[in-house]
């Protein structure tokens, strides 16, 4: 039998490890941490969002890029991981916006335990608590307290550098990098971004949240909800721009992105609802005619001047597009995940690393990116099916 390493215990691991054909491979999983899915389990402390809910053409088109992403998200559907997910015992609902999540009362750690069951009677050989060092100089996997595993095919899922406390840490990248592949610059990516606030405002307003508004940034317009926080703008909205945004604050010391506090009501409705008024003050016409609370009024104060506020067919195009300062994205550690990795050009289609032979990386190691809404687990997910299923179909004189 061939012998198959995998190194890191995400979710891209877990579904190749759970597919993988352990009749044909020696299957052992290394992760440093104690336990396995750490930051699957992070990731489901506000509610585990395993995918999407939507036909499979929407599903691919938010991945950057989609036609990298395609084939695997062709290959392990959104359907197939609730199907998949369903045979373990773990039922799926769809929840608001399209989120698929398990049933109410299943824990995080029921379904990463339920995996992790599937593994073991699969005769899965784990090595907790084991640290990959890099290459000796005869180009052998070394691990920290000397530790030697034989392998034919080594699978890499270490993912990318956000929440090191979970092991993703990036440090692999210089490993990479010393082997001459080429690594993009690990970036906080879903993440928040700084906004120099007024102090007035950030006293009366932090942790105050903003709904059913949208938020464009380019030619790009994206409706959902968004959390006022120290620091700056965070929430779904902001997330879904955070890869276009990071691009341009790479050149330029800021970036602007444009709030519409009222994305369901045109121009027209807005004059309509504000002549309509028999209130006297600005505030109260903000308030009781067009519905805006008293964050969202204060957001207006705080980006417009005074004519500006006072001058209302230039304070209701205040209101569809709020120009908003965003200085530098919030750190690295606490993003929900990371932009950059190994360039996809280093990689073929069956995710093997170009420049070493029977050496494979899968997961958010890659430089992909994907938005909230479960579209990043299932993008790990799809592609640890897929080189699973890769594998299994070679004859092991092929290896």
């Amino acid at each position: 039998m061939k012998k198959i390493t995998i190194i890191g215990g995400g979710a891209a691991a877990l579904l190749f490890a759970a597919h993988i054909d352990t009749a044909k491979y020696k299957v052992t999983l290394c992760e440093q941490k104690k336990t396995l899915g750490r930051k699957f389990l992070v990731a489901g402390e506000g509610g585990l969002n395993l995918t999407y809910h939507t036909s499979l053409e929407s599903l691919i088109k938010p991945y950057v890029p989609s036609e990298f992403m395609s084939p695997a998200l062709q290959r392990f559907t959104n359907k197939d991981l609730i199907n998949w997910l369903k045979k373990l015992n773990v039922p799926t609902f769809v929840g608001s916006s399209n989120r698929v999540f398990p049933e109410r009362g299943i824990k995080p750690i029921e379904v990463l335990n339920k995996i992790t069951a599937y593994l073991v009677a699969k005769d899965i050989q784990f090595r907790l608590n084991t640290q990959w060092l890099g290459w000796d100089k005869d180009g052998q996997l070394q691990f920290d307290k000397d530790q030697k595993i034989d392998s034919d095919i080594v699978v890499f899922a270490l993912g990318g550098a956000s929440w090191k406390v979970t092991g993703a840490d990036g440090v692999w990248k210089k490993k990479f990098e010393d082997k001459g592949i080429k690594v993009q610059p690990l970036r906080a990516a879903n993440c928040a971004f700084e906004v120099a606030w007024g102090k007035e405002f950030i006293e009366a307003h932090e942790g105050k949240p903003l709904k059913n508004i949208a938020l464009s940034f380019g030619n790009q317009l994206i409706k959902g909800e968004l959390n006022i926080s120290k620091f700056g703008l965070e929430g779904n909205a902001i997330y879904a721009l955070s890869r276009e945004i990071q691009d341009v604050l790479r050149l330029k010391k800021e970036a602007i992105v444009y709030l519409d506090l009222k994305p369901g009501l045109t121009m027209a409705q807005l004059k309509a609802k504000f002549n309509g008024s028999r209130q006297t003050k600005i505030t109260g016409v903000l308030s009781k005619a067009l519905n805006l609370d008293r964050t969202s009024i204060g957001l207006l104060k705080q980006f417009c001047d005074k004519y500006t506020f006072s001058n209302p067919y230039l304070l209701l195009q205040t209101i569809k597009a709020v120009p908003i300062k965003l200085k530098s994205a919030g750190p690295l550690d606490e993003a929900i995940s990371t932009i950059g990795g190994i360039a996809l050009d280093e990689i073929d289609s069956h995710f093997q690393v170009k420049k070493m032979p029977n050496v494979y990386a899968i997961g958010e190691m890659l430089d992909w990116y994907a938005p909230t809404g479960g579209y990043l687990l299932q993008g790990c997910f799809s592609m640890g099916y897929t080189l699973a299923d890769f594998l299994n179909g070679l004859n092991v004189e092929e290896v």
